[in-house]
């Protein structure tokens, strides 16, 4: 492997990463791999079926998601056992962007799908290879807690109707489905009330006392026996279960994306609400399993690979997929040891797929919706969702914003959610904090610490800023420093500890070379204490220096005060019994300071 590495230039590796890891393969790897394929198999298929019914597409597109889609991601991507395929939001966001503009499952729809699917690909491409992976880092945990909560309780409102028999149309708004549900609550079907439950219940059963066994595929199978019994006893005409039909059994079909203009327009908005949403799960996830694993992960190469899966999968009759995090978990889990597990797992699927394909036709309706009920119930993070208040109210806001703005209009809700938190952001670092502080009365020290009750000196002022002085903290800071100087006036020079000033731009550099030039003119002085390097760099570089005075610049483990003293006013001095530093002692007449 060594060898291999050392022949292979970079780029290669860039081009085709799974050189990386190919070497490691082996007899060992392969068997552990084949049998994390096999269960990963296992959880897709019942998932897939699930999935493709949130995205409006035909129960077999969500399988065919979980096959081409995986192997390119695994070949392409960055991280080992991240699993592509199709997920909970990246469906719904499917079926909320596309249902405006053809009927769910309809030919129409189908074909927008695939154009969308493409169309994400090639953006999730793009910003992988120019290096945008950082993109990602500017959605909050929090955003993503709102909009996966939103994302669930759709979810669990578009199944009402097949939970209860109902006859809601679909693609209802939210919260006129709560509103018709409440006006048709004496017209719930016992009948498919009675599988939905019974289906709902097992699948929690399962999950709680058998959590080995795969819960869905548990549930299903009681569900289409209960469903069975009913109606073989009452008849179909009775009872109205209804049924998904068999699957098409065989390999996914090749398909073509609508690459018209006006489709391509449509879907313009729609592709890039998915690829935010798409590589913020790839990544996130895969990162999450890279703690445990210990690899390093390159976000700029999980974009590539990810792209190339929806690029390529829309050829496929696949749809927009992404990283899942039950089926990267449970690979991991496995033991999968190389991204050969995702390759197997989707051949497994293949092979599965044609074996039970023709069940489906048993599986009711009304299971599926049971299913997704409990799918949506374990996409809510309660946990964080309670910790939030008692954290940060800012946190809790931006959480139900993008919460009810999901559910309102799941395209734009997120992007309120990111627009939300990151003025919160702006707002928080446009206001550095300012702490007054004293040097340690330690003399061997070199800390400034806060008053907590001892005096200050009568002519110096200490203060210590927290935070990067940029445009929109300009005006915050020369308010704040304003008040300072019209409420202490006798307090001509200004000592600031700048360790914690991590930047500044134009308006920043600015800032401090009016403040220097103030405090000059009123007969005092403008210093900094351990400013950065990259700071100071940006004030000479500006031409900033020159009125700060590189003089007035006091590196770290050096003690500021002692220079600062000889330019502080004799007879002040002279007449002070605060003694608010070390240094401090009665002068000799020439100004210097007597020797203890």
């Amino acid at each position: 492997m060594s060898k291999f590495t050392l022949v292979c230039p970079l780029w290669v590796y860039r081009l085709l990463p799974f050189l990386r890891w190919w070497p490691s393969v082996n007899g060992s790897t392969t068997r552990d791999d084949a049998m994390a394929g096999l269960t990963g198999a296992l959880i897709v298929l019942p998932q897939g079926v699930a999935f493709a019914t949130i995205a409006g597409m035909p129960p077999e597109y969500g399988l065919y998601a979980a096959m081409m889609p995986a192997v390119i991601a695994a070949l392409f991507g960055s991280s080992w056992h991240l699993v592509s395929g199709p997920t909970t939001a990246i469906s719904i966001a499917v079926f909320a962007s596309v249902s405006p503009f053809a009927p769910p499952g309809s030919p129409e729809f189908i074909s927008l799908v695939l154009t969308l699917t493409f169309m994400t690909g090639v953006f999730e491409l793009i910003l992988g290879l120019a290096r945008m992976g950082v993109l990602v880092n500017f959605i909050s945990h929090t955003v993503v807690i709102g909009f996966t909560a939103g994302a669930a309780l759709l979810i669990a409102g578009s199944q009402i109707k097949n939970f209860f028999g109902l006859g809601i149309p679909r693609g209802t708004p939210f919260f006129e489905v709560l509103s018709l549900f409440v006006q048709h609550i004496k017209e719930i079907n016992p009948y498919v009330t009675a599988v939905s439950v019974i289906t709902l219940v097992s699948g929690i059963l399962v999950k709680r006392y058998f959590s080995k066994f795969p819960y869905m595929i548990a549930a299903m199978l009681v569900g289409s026996v209960v469903a069975l019994i009913l109606n073989a006893h009452y008849g179909v005409d009775v009872t109205h279960v209804k049924t998904v039909g068999a699957l098409p059994a065989g390999l996914p079909p090749l398909s073509l994306p609508d690459f018209s203009f006006g489709t391509l327009n449509q879907m313009l908005f729609p592709s890039l609400i998915i690829t935010m949403l798409a590589l913020t799960e790839a990544v996130s996830i895969s990162r999450a399993v890279a703690t445990k694993s210990g690899q390093r992960i390159d976000g700029n190469q999980e974009f590539v690979g990810q792209g190339l899966s929806n690029v390529i999968g829309s050829f496929f009759s696949s749809y927009a997929s992404s990283g899942s995090f039950n089926r990267s978990g449970v690979n991991y889990a496995a033991g999968a040891r190389t991204p050969l597990a995702a390759v197997f797992a989707s051949v497994f699927l293949l092979i599965i797929l044609l074996l039970v394909a023709p069940l489906a036709a048993y599986l009711p309706d009304a299971a599926m919706a049971g299913i997704l009920f409990l799918v949506a119930w374990s996409l809510i993070d309660f946990h964080h969702i309670s910790l939030l208040p008692k954290v940060s109210r800012q946190e809790t806001v931006v959480l139900w914003v993008t919460l009810i703005g999901t559910l309102v209009d799941l395209e734009k809700g997120i992007f309120f959610g990111i627009a939300l938190s990151l003025v919160f952001y702006l707002y928080r670092t446009s206001r550095p904090k300012l702490e007054i502080v004293l040097p340690d009365p330690d003399p061997d020290s070199y800390h400034y610490t806060p008053l907590d009750g001892r005096q200050e000196c009568p002519q110096l002022k200490m203060l210590r800023i927290n935070g990067s002085i940029f445009f929109g903290a300009v005006a915050h800071l020369q308010q704040q420093l304003q008040e300072i100087e019209e409420l202490e006036p006798e307090r001509k020079h200004l000592l600031i500890m700048s360790s914690g000033i991590n930047f500044v731009d134009l308006a920043g550099a600015e800032l401090l070379a009016e403040l220097a030039r103030q405090r000059r003119k009123i007969g005092g002085g403008l210093y900094f204490y351990r400013m950065k390097d990259s700071v100071a760099n940006t004030l000479r570089r500006g031409g900033f220096m020159q009125d700060i005075g590189e003089e007035n610049l006091f590196a770290a483990k050096t003690h500021p005060v002692e220079i600062i003293y000889a330019r502080l006013d004799n007879e002040t001095c002279r007449n002070c019994t605060l003694h608010a530093f070390n240094i401090c002692h009665p002068r000799l007449p020439n100004g210097e300071p007597r020797q203890s």
